[in-house]
């Protein structure tokens, strides 16, 4: 399939209409989804006076590329348009696939063992998407950057009975996360750190499904299995 690569060229009126809609989608997800309606590329944090959980947060948010932003709106888009059903990371992937993105849904398994009160192993799975953008760099040739996509990002970390330091800090995240690896372990580790001070203020116990190494499997275990766009268009 064919990667879709955007590269600077005149665009034609609908083309224009289009960026301008998708614009307009972006920006009617930030004012709802921001606790204060300011623009996603510069949020004003949410300092807490103990902790600097928040100024990071916001400055690996920040740091949003050309790709992101891309692929962000055409999410928000979609969303648009379709219902939400146990089906509809497999209806955006297809969507993704139509608009020629090389996308993908992605499966990840793996097993937990907790020590608490006896040792036992349990397997989990989770599903994201994975879209891959080809990218033509100076004096590097061609390459390409691996973006995940999460339509229920915020949710993942939430927690029982949080401390109000923690409850601000996952307020704070996006719904839908559209990032690459590197922005999304700096994620994972920051609120693993502050779900475990909250856990610990609270007298609570740290379960498995909160602790660094399952929450990173969740999204970057190597045990995945794709499925691609074409792929689905057989299953669905």
């Amino acid at each position: 399939m064919q990667i879709l690569y955007k590269e600077a060229r005149n665009m034609t009126t609908e083309e224009e209409e289009e960026e301008k809609r998708l614009s307009e989608i972006i920006r009617d997800y930030i004012e709802l989804e921001s606790p204060n309606p300011t623009c996603y590329f510069s949020w004003k944090s949410l300092e807490d006076p103990h902790t600097n959980y928040n100024l990071s947060l916001q400055e690996i948010l920040e740091n949003v590329t050309v790709s992101e932003a891309e692929i962000m709106g055409k999410i928000l888009f979609y969303l648009g348009d379709l219902e939400p059903t146990e089906k509809l990371k497999k209806w955006i992937v297809m969507r993704l696939g139509v608009d020629l993105y090389e996308a993908s849904l992605c499966a990840t398994s793996w097993v937990t063992t907790s020590r608490c009160p006896s040792v036992f192993k349990f397997t989990d799975e989770y599903e994201y998407i994975e879209v891959m953008i080809k990218k033509d760099e100076e004096n590097r040739g061609s390459t390409e950057e691996r973006l995940i996509v999460d339509i229920d990002f915020r949710s993942q970390f939430e927690l029982a009975r949080p401390t109000p330091t923690y409850e601000t800090l996952s307020n704070s995240l996006p719904s839908v996360f559209v990032g690459n690896e590197e922005k999304l372990e700096k994620i994972i580790t920051l609120l693993c750190s502050a779900a475990k001070e909250s856990l610990r203020e609270r007298g609570l116990h740290i379960p498995p499904w909160r602790k660094l190494s399952y929450m990173h499997s969740k999204w970057l275990s190597k045990n995945c299995k794709k499925v691609s766009f074409s792929e689905l268009d057989t299953i669905l």
